[in-house]
């Protein structure tokens, strides 16, 4: 996979790519970090590092004006759109990072009790190599690019998702960390 072709076949220069850009490679860098910390999981690094380098290619198609997106779909949307550039491109393992990423990662209960703009199924982080993503993720936020954020302020982000998101982080905790 060229990820920055990719990455460059629908974004152009600026701010949007540059958020992108950052917390995606802030993403990869503790995915690795992960990685070398747990050599018994035996994780697939190059996966990890391409996977989490596309794992927010959606968020150009919603509208999320803090960080320069201007499309019409909510943002939290963007993972499954994502998912499907991905898959159009031929990449339909990486497409499955993009889709279960969004928080710790939604149920397909938690979709329909909740009334979420997402497909109806389950959005949730199956291999090791996506929990690592998703659970890097959870440290980096996109409007505040230069910090990393503590396990507790990522629990406080993720229990706004409910109490399977934040246990699903807690047990990435024990495992991750």
């Amino acid at each position: 996979m060229n990820v920055t072709e990719i990455i460059n076949k629908y974004y152009t220069p600026g701010r949007q790519l540059d958020i992108l850009l950052t917390h995606s490679r802030s993403v990869a860098d503790k995915a690795l970090q992960i990685a070398a910390l747990h050599p018994e999981l035996h994780l697939d690094e190059a996966f990890m590092e391409e996977a989490a380098m596309i794992h927010d290619i959606g968020i150009f198609l919603t509208n999320a004006h803090g960080i320069d997106c201007v499309g019409s779909e909510p943002y939290i949307c963007h993972g499954y759109l994502g998912a499907e550039l991905i898959r159009k491109e031929g990449f339909p393992r990486h497409a499955l990072v993009c889709e279960r990423h969004t928080g710790a990662g939604i149920s397909a209960f938690d979709i329909e009790k909740e009334g979420l703009p997402l497909p109806h199924r389950d959005l949730l982080p199956v291999s090791l190599e996506e929990q690592v993503i998703c659970f890097a993720d959870k440290f980096f936020s996109k409007t505040h690019l230069d910090r990393e954020k503590s396990v507790e302020a990522a629990r406080k982000t993720i229990a706004k998702f409910g109490a399977e998101g934040l246990k699903r982080f807690d047990n990435w905790c024990e495992l991750f960390l």
